[in-house]
């Protein structure tokens, strides 16, 4: 029987980050993921990470933003620490070594992304979260942290009420084994996989959803699924939200830009709305027949010169996957299923909670964070 004081089921950004943290506050911590960590489906994360540095910005307004972007369903106190907090985030992944692309003067660039007309999105090229899940990677190497690889979690084990640890099998070889400790972190993503056409991974399948439930602890607003409204037809790959903000645009079949469609009640910040607001648009215009083979196409001719500067990325599998040059044609997408706003309820502080018959109580020695947990920042 192995033991450590915290272990962490998931090895993508939100459990390296707990991992990073538990160990630097002095735990024995462990990190258990089924594949190698740095193939976590953090890396496919491309566009970049919203936070207000900007010095015409707030995150006071950021709040505000998120909170019209979840269509006022979203807890506000978990939004406030979200957008405060996430300032001195940024700084710190810099600190770590992430080297955000600059702007003529050096500092942060930031470009634009939906839901707002503030540039507030910082970003490494189009790779944004592969780059940081190799730099907290790096980090965690340089503590030490124990980190079981290609481990997969069976069941979570429960004594008298206690969340304990976890039986886990190592995938080379079959191999049982029961990991004891003081508390359990679930960081094991979303659940994509379970719907088609999807963005996610091959990997995302829910499993820590399930290991919470099975246990007895509650999931919440399951029923709150975000569509991605630019991914490839052939397979779902992400086509970065990036290149709206950075001006591409939507067109149908007729060459319109739909998006300025006064029924979409979009016309101030076009392709850049809220994904929501976009993929419905898209969809509309689908069926009922400006659509081009079940896709709307994304033009990014007029912007060749940022697409060649900082989009290699979906250049390259538009060329590899779709046969377009996307800065010479455009690009057929549709809408795909991105990320699962519910998941496991828990609080700000990651506390997960249990149904008594009553009401609801926290589990003790239970935790998540990331997509699979939900702290409702999200809303609809």
């Amino acid at each position: 029987m192995i033991e450590h004081d915290v272990l962490i089921i998931g090895g993508g950004l939100a459990g390296m980050s707990a991992a990073l943290h538990a160990k630097q506050a002095g735990a024995d911590v462990a990190m258990l993921s089924k594949v190698y960590p740095t193939r976590s489906h953090s890396a496919a994360a491309q566009g970049g990470i919203n936070s207000a540095i900007g010095v015409e910005d707030s995150w006071e307004v950021h709040a505000y933003e998120t909170v019209k972007g979840s269509d006022f369903l979203g807890d506000q106190d978990a939004i406030e620490i979200l957008c405060r907090e996430g300032i001195e985030d940024i700084f710190a992944l810099e600190h770590y070594g992430v080297i955000f692309d600059r702007d003529s003067e050096g500092l942060i660039h930031m470009r634009g992304f939906g839901g707002t007309d503030k540039s507030r999105t910082c970003h490494v090229g189009d790779m944004t979260g592969q780059t940081i899940l190799h730099v907290i990677y790096e980090q965690l190497l340089k503590l030490e942290v124990q980190s079981y690889n290609e481990w997969f979690v069976t069941t979570l084990l429960m004594e008298d009420g206690i969340c304990c640890g976890a039986i886990a099998m190592e995938m080379t070889s079959g191999k049982l084994e029961i990991i004891k400790a003081k508390s359990i972190i679930l960081c094991t993503g979303g659940c994509g996989r379970v719907y088609e056409p999807s963005t996610n991974g091959l990997i995302v399948t829910g499993d820590g959803l399930s290991l919470a439930y099975r246990v007895g602890a509650v999931l919440m607003d399951m029923e709150m699924v975000q569509y991605h409204p630019t991914t490839l037809p052939a397979n779902g790959f992400l086509i970065t939200e990036g290149a709206r903000g950075e001006g591409a645009y939507l067109l149908n079949a007729n060459d319109e830009r739909f998006m300025l469609d006064p029924r979409y009640e979009a016309t101030t910040l076009a392709e850049k709305a809220s994904r929501d607001v976009v993929s419905r648009a898209e969809t509309i215009e689908i069926r009922e027949g400006r659509g081009i083979n079940g896709c709307v196409l994304l033009d990014c001719r007029h912007i060749k010169d940022r697409i060649l500067e900082a989009f290699h990325q979906i250049s390259e599998l538009a060329k590899d996957y779709a046969g377009v040059d996307i800065t010479n044609e455009p690009l057929p997408v549709r809408p795909g299923m991105h990320y699962i706003m519910g998941g496991i309820k828990t609080d700000t502080d990651g506390r997960c909670y249990r149904y008594n018959g009553e009401g609801i109580t926290p589990l003790p020695g239970l935790y998540a964070a990331g997509e699979t947990a939900c702290a409702s920042a999200h809303g609809a």
